[in-house]
């Protein structure tokens, strides 16, 4: 939409303006964007072009957008967390199924970031002209986020375009955190500005009183965000429901990465193929018992954290942990961007999209699989999610996924 815009505005220039000039419109819109991208583009100390046409800046570790934030301005690094949540399932030898750990992002195929830097994925002007609004970029709108807290098949988030597939821990008050291990899809995505996700969800607080407090973590394949089809690791928060603060990635200032090697927002590969390999992720988010600071681990490595600062909640941790896919289309009538695999739970392993391995952080920093979850999904016959059966390998797993239209989803 924003191209179509910028090819008007080019093609009728409005009266008085100079022949073959921008309008004062678009002169501003091209200001606004430059100085967007001198705030989020540090200055690197080294660049890597990826093969999938990223280009991944190394940028001095107390260079980082995270020292922006007005809470940050003299905040001490913390390099890795005081303590570490035990758990049961940290990786098995006996694997039921040929599942292989994603470790690999695209651009470590070139080079890798040297030591006391972290790898920031290059904004470019065509990203931010992809949104909405330069307001927008980079932020979830509001008016779009449903009450994952209940299964309501009457939600408004059905009507806008939002859906679910997703399970959510039963009794999750005093949690202090998650694990899990996310199996990796490339959904095929109908609409340019159309996007299908896997994450998990910590929260504290309300949609309806406006203090939700939210740390996300997984994959996405985002084209309006990313402009390509490519599945990619990304992260939010907010901490006033998605209102005014937050945003995905770094866009805004507030996550600390500590991490050289992983850069959010870069691209996944391998991923699973229908009937073939297939590829997990782990990924960890837990509130540091010392400090409070929610810490984010990928892959068994420590990626950086939110300070505990920037949020108004989580301070009695968790009130709700949830676990799926989600697919968001902002036009009118159902879409056919897949979730996860493309293909509905019950064809089970090797087709339908898994998330293996759930547990929870409990008060005593341990993890432990949840007493219980609860499904929700707004249109089963869209998108669907069921529970996985007896598996002592895999802990408590979900399948869930879909192609969304189809004759029974319309």
């Amino acid at each position: 939409m924003a191209a179509a815009l910028v090819a008007v505005a080019l093609a009728t220039p409005p009266v008085g303006a100079a022949a073959g000039g921008r309008s004062s419109t678009e002169r501003l819109r091209r200001q606004q964007v430059r100085g967007l991208l001198r705030r989020l583009n540090k200055a690197p100390l080294a660049s890597i072009q990826s093969p999938d046409g990223d280009i991944i800046d190394c940028v001095h570790i107390s260079k980082q957008p995270a020292f922006d934030h007005p809470l940050l301005k003299n905040h001490t690094i913390q390099m890795r967390p005081s303590y570490y949540p035990g758990g049961k399932y940290n990786g098995s030898k006996d694997e039921p199924h040929p599942i292989t750990q994603t470790s690999l992002q695209t651009w470590h195929q070139n080079s890798k970031c040297p030591d006391n830097t972290i790898p920031i994925r290059r904004i470019k002007d065509e990203d931010i002209l992809r949104a909405s609004s330069i307001r927008k970029y980079g932020k979830k709108r509001p008016s779009y986020i449903p009450n994952l807290t209940t299964a309501d098949p009457d939600t408004p988030s059905v009507l806008i375009g939002h859906q679910h597939a997703v399970a959510s821990a039963r009794n999750a008050n005093n949690h202090y955190g998650t694990k899990a291990s996310f199996n990796l899809w490339q959904p095929e995505i109908e609409r340019k500005d159309d996007f299908s996700l896997t994450q998990l969800w910590v929260t504290s607080g309300s949609y309806t009183d406006e203090d939700l407090n939210t740390v996300e973590a997984g994959w996405q394949v985002y084209p309006g965000m990313y402009g390509d089809n490519n599945p990619r690791l990304f992260i939010y928060w907010t901490r006033d429901a998605y209102s005014e603060t937050g945003c995905y990635n770094l866009v805004c200032p507030g996550f600390v990465q500590i991490n050289n090697q992983i850069a959010i927002g870069g691209s996944l590969s391998p991923v699973s193929i229908y009937g073939g390999s297939q590829y997990d992720i782990d990924i960890l988010v837990c509130k540091d018992p010392k400090g409070g600071n929610w810490w984010l681990q990928v892959g068994g490595s420590d990626v950086g954290y939110w300070p505990s600062s920037i949020f108004s909640g989580f301070t009695n941790g968790a009130s709700s942990i949830q676990w799926g896919g989600e697919v968001f289309s902002p036009d009118a009538g159902q879409t056919s961007t897949q979730m996860g695999s493309g293909h509905f739970p019950h064809e089970g392993f090797g087709k339908a999209s898994h998330i293996k391995n759930i547990q929870v952080v409990d008060s005593s920093n341990s993890l432990q699989p949840p007493s219980g979850v609860d499904l929700i999904t707004e249109q089963s016959n869209c998108y669907n999610v069921q529970v996985g059966g007896a598996n002592s390998n895999w802990g408590t797993y979900i399948y869930y996924g879909g192609p969304g239209k189809n004759p029974n989803c319309q």
